[in-house]
């Protein structure tokens, strides 16, 4: 399908902005793909916050150059793009599953601007997602809080058990 000038200035400026809002943007390639396919695809990505296109590869590096993003030769043969505006790791974690598939292969990407090859890609797959993130870091963070209370608390516990034992012992007998 031919595009005008008007349409490729159009793509071009849709590629920045998404290029611009991400967090990070993977590529993979594709090969015998059906629109159901790329329907639930586009559905897990959304799930995340993210986006999934089809992308015109010499448009995408135009987009690519006006960003000022290095072109490390990603965008060659067919390109889908997925987009991860809110949590990255989450987004690698999609395009991983579906580079499991004999359809898509993981080119790359770019994590803030930083270029990724595909063995980059599938170690961010690894993270755990960013709320699961912020539970593990607010642990670590209110652990040696919580060890701090139970230690001053400790001495205080001590003096009032002792109290306690002083009081429920029997009086002592008098001496006559």
């Amino acid at each position: 399908m031919a595009f005008t000038k008007e349409e490729k200035k159009e793509l071009v400026a849709t590629y920045e902005k998404w290029l611009k809002e991400s967090k990070a943007a993977y590529v993979l390639s594709y090969t015998k793909m059906a629109m159901k396919d790329i329907d639930a695809l586009r559905s897990e990505a959304r799930e995340f916050g993210g986006e999934l296109h089809v992308v015109k590869n010499t448009l995408m590096n135009l987009a690519l150059k006006n960003c000022g993003l290095e072109d490390v030769g990603l965008f060659d043969k067919s390109s889908l793009v997925a987009f991860a505006f809110n949590d990255a790791a989450s987004m690698a974690k999609v395009v991983d599953k579906a580079s499991s598939s004999e359809q898509y292969d993981i080119k790359g990407g770019y994590l803030d601007g930083a270029p990724l090859n595909a063995a980059s890609v599938q170690l961010l797959a690894k993270l755990p997602a960013l709320p699961q993130m912020r539970a593990q870091l607010l642990a670590l963070i209110q652990t040696p809080a919580t060890q701090l209370v139970r230690t001053l608390m400790e001495p205080a516990r001590k003096v009032a058990a002792v109290i306690k034992a002083y009081s429920e012992k029997s009086p002592a007998q008098a001496v006559g």
